[in-house]
């Protein structure tokens, strides 16, 4: 079984592994290059170097035709009629393609002239959804939103914040029973308390207070007596 060959491998090249590899990826590569690369007996002695230069080179060449074809209108106006001008942007189009899948198959070279093994992709790329996948997600989230609705109805209505109004109108009632029922507690205890501290005043205490009470209802009667009069 041979080695697998990627997509956009250039013509004329052994597939990696191939005794005849590296030797055919040289000649490729320096026709990439300007002719005068193959003045330089360094990048025969490594392929390496010829691709790095070779990748370089490819790439210049692609944004250089970008560049002229973005400004070919304005640099050409007035000097080649417009059905020229036309046909300069087509060649334009036309080598720009050719230039970028050079660069391309330069980049596949470098990659394998530097040990990398090509392996096909066994991923494949996600399938627009059709009518039937359309459908088909749609009854989907129709059934979760529907599981989300029903989830929601189920939770206990004292799971929001503050609880619903049934049920503070139903804890009112039972908070205010117990604050009379405190209230009359602290009032029975007061009382009792008064009564307490009266039972234990000393016996003078007790008459001087009777006295105290009698003077009072004497001078009350003497001044109903002098109203009377």
């Amino acid at each position: 079984m041979g080695a697998y060959i990627p997509p956009g491998w250039p013509a004329g090249v052994h597939p990696p592994g191939d005794e005849e590899f590296e030797s055919t990826a040289i000649g490729w590569l320096l026709d990439v290059v300007p002719p005068d690369y193959r003045l330089h007996g360094v990048l025969r002695r490594y392929p390496v170097a010829l691709a790095t230069m070779a990748r370089y080179h490819s790439k210049a060449c692609v944004e250089g035709a970008r560049q002229g074809y973005r400004t070919a209108r304005t640099e050409l106006a007035g000097a080649l009629p417009p059905h020229a001008i036309d046909t300069v942007l087509a060649a334009y189009r036309k080598e720009g393609a050719r230039l970028a899948a050079t660069a391309e198959a330069v980049d596949l070279v470098e990659r394998a002239l530097r040990g990398e093994v090509f392996t096909p992709g066994m991923s494949l790329p996600p399938a627009a959804p059709g009518p039937q996948g359309a459908q088909q997600h749609s009854a989907e989230q129709h059934s979760a939103e529907q599981h989300s609705a029903e989830q929601h109805s189920a939770e206990p209505e004292s799971a929001a914040p503050g609880g619903t109004g049934a049920e503070a109108a139903e804890q009112r009632p039972a908070r205010t029973k117990a604050e009379q029922k405190t209230a009359t507690q602290r009032t029975a205890t007061q009382r009792t308390a008064k009564a307490k501290a009266a039972e234990e005043r000393p016996p003078g205490a007790k008459a001087a207070g009777a006295k105290a009470a009698g003077q009072r209802n004497s001078a009350g009667r003497g001044r109903s007596d002098l109203a009377r009069t």
